[in-house]
């Protein structure tokens, strides 16, 4: 019977043990709930999109590695973060504001990692991916391999301008814990970020100061009160007009319903809604059910909502509204590089932008890379043109 007995016990120490380790490789529950687009930004291309981080756990994870992986080449990493490069990514969700950095998952919470993944130029486009995670749990090192996601490549028919000429600076910035790339919300259930591409553009002078004069007062800014344009031929699906705004800048935080100020959007046919924002009081020259040519002046440039100066806040999404749908990159079909930030200190500090070699100022279906100053088409003969509902893969 010793035997025996100590066969069963062996037997029983393996089982605890396995289930011991299956409990930690199931404290995470990893998720993609967007399947991620391949974006063409500046001079790169770019997978940008979430990861859910769900503890399932009764005790605190901790993270140390995330790897981004090809579903069909994993013994590589196409990203890698550790320490603090990979909680400056992580957050606690919340609705409508982000929430700070955070390493450490407390019981029954859900975080978001926020991922971006630069491809090289001729690299073959994956076409799914995997992710692989390493987490403390009590002392234990866990590594688990999931969240599995197909990777969506289609390209959709690049957008005429939304301004004229320039120079106009393009800001997004994916790595600030409070730009519109990390604020999610929850309006119908889902969580989403419909302007994880979105873009404020802000009238320059040629010395790079966004106002003459007093800039606390909203009329000196260069761009206000200019022309904002649709940026392809579609149709007026919600507006808002009538919310006022101050004649001198406040440091005021909106009613998430409020924050998109006086907005437009427009309904694109092919599941793509353009979203125009922070709109001038009374400037709006279209409403629901209208039909718009690309090129065409809808509304004024205005400081409305949420807006810590005067500049068109603009983002493409899947949704009718301005805070409805998943974000969907924002392609341009053409427009001149005059030049770039190093970063939006230099620009807050007065600094006037580096300039961009004369090989590269002529840009063609691609997003403008964070910080970039660019000008568009003046004449309306200049923006019109026959749009693509489609293209194909890379």
């Amino acid at each position: 019977m010793r035997p025996f007995r100590f066969l069963l016990a062996g037997l029983l120490l393996v089982a605890l043990e396995a289930a011991s380790a299956l409990d930690l490789h199931s404290s995470f529950d990893l998720r993609v709930a967007a399947p991620p687009r391949l974006a063409h930004i500046g001079d790169e291309r770019v997978l940008a999109y979430e990861l859910q981080l769900v503890n399932r756990a009764d005790t605190d994870l901790v993270l140390e590695q995330l790897d981004v992986l090809d579903a069909d080449a994993p013994s590589s990493s196409l990203s890698s973060w550790r320490g603090h490069t990979l909680r400056d990514r992580v957050a606690l969700s919340g609705t409508g504001r982000s929430a700070a950095a955070t390493s450490t998952i407390p019981p029954g919470r859900h975080a978001l990692a926020y991922i971006e993944v630069p491809l090289p130029a001729r690299a073959r486009t994956p076409r799914g991916l995997l992710h692989r995670l390493s987490f403390r749990r009590a002392g234990n090192v866990v590594e688990i391999t999931g969240g599995p996601s197909v990777v969506i490549a289609d390209r959709a028919a690049p957008l005429g301008p939304p301004l004229r000429g320039g120079p106009w600076l393009a800001i997004h910035l994916p790595a600030m814990p409070r730009s519109h790339r990390r604020v999610a919300f929850a309006l119908d259930g889902a969580l989403r970020i419909p302007a994880r591409f979105a873009i404020d553009w802000v009238l320059l002078d040629d010395a790079g100061r966004g106002a003459r004069g007093d800039e606390r007062r909203v009329s000196n800014w260069h761009g206000y009160g200019k022309p904002v344009l649709a940026v392809a031929d579609a149709r007026v699906v919600a507006t808002r007009d009538g919310m006022r705004e101050g004649t001198t800048l406040e440091s005021v935080q909106r009613p998430l319903q409020d924050a998109s100020g006086n907005y437009i959007s427009l309904d694109l046919g092919d599941g793509r809604h353009v979203h125009y924002e922070h709109l001038k009081p009374g400037s709006l020259r279209v409403r629901p059910g209208d039909r718009v040519q690309r090129g065409q002046v809808i509304a004024a440039l205005g400081y409305t909502g949420d807006s810590n100066g005067p500049h068109l806040h603009m983002h493409v999404s899947s949704g009718p509204h301005p805070l409805a749908g998943e974000g969907l990159p924002l392609e341009l079909e053409r427009y001149d590089l005059l030049g770039s930030y190093e970063s939006i200190e230099a620009f807050g500090a007065g600094q006037r932008w580096n300039d961009a070699p004369p090989g590269l100022r002529a840009q063609h279906e691609r997003m403008p890379a964070p910080n970039s100053v660019i000008r568009f088409p003046d004449g309306s003969h200049e923006t019109r043109g026959r749009t693509r509902s489609t293209r194909t893969k890379d």
